[in-house]
């Protein structure tokens, strides 16, 4: 993937494509996160009024509008660096759900830093192909990727 500060290609799609897997409509969610391209990301949501998006730290953003406004007023700042890593699928016939840890390249005080946030992306397949429904991330962490526990914790929260 091209790293933040590089122009992505003109010849890419605006809309997400009919017959791309769940992986492919995930792809290009994060490469237009990286390049700031709200018609790209936006292609990859599904037409419905109940999609939700929690931002780190934010509120749930119900709606398309809505999710919109908010990724636009975050590409106002700048495009996200962000990387997709340590991707976990449970996917059935009709839907998809992708637990992850989401790399950002932050600057701070100290320099440039690395933050994690942990995410899950829910798809559904709809007449249009794969589109997201759910995308819900944690605060972000500076420091170490957040390790994967084998056995559940034991209490709930």
């Amino acid at each position: 993937m091209p790293a933040a500060t590089e122009p992505m290609p003109q010849t890419k799609p605006r809309t997400a494509a009919l017959l791309a897997s769940v992986d492919e409509v995930e792809a290009q969610f994060y490469d237009a996160l990286q390049a700031g391209d709200l018609a790209r990301l936006m292609a990859v949501w599904a037409d419905d009024d109940e999609i939700v998006c929690v931002h780190p730290g934010g509120p749930r953003v119900i709606g398309h509008a809505a999710i919109r406004a908010s990724f636009e007023a975050i590409f106002a700042h700048a495009p996200v660096p962000i990387q997709p890593e340590q991707v976990h699928r449970l996917h059935t016939l009709g839907s998809a759900v992708h637990h992850l840890a989401e790399r950002v390249n932050v600057v701070t005080d100290e320099g440039p830093q690395v933050a994690w946030a942990l995410a899950t992306n829910v798809y559904v397949k709809t007449a249009q192909g794969w589109r997201m429904v759910a995308h819900h991330a944690s605060p972000g962490m500076l420091g170490q990727a957040p390790p994967t526990l084998g056995e559940p914790p034991s209490t709930l929260h």
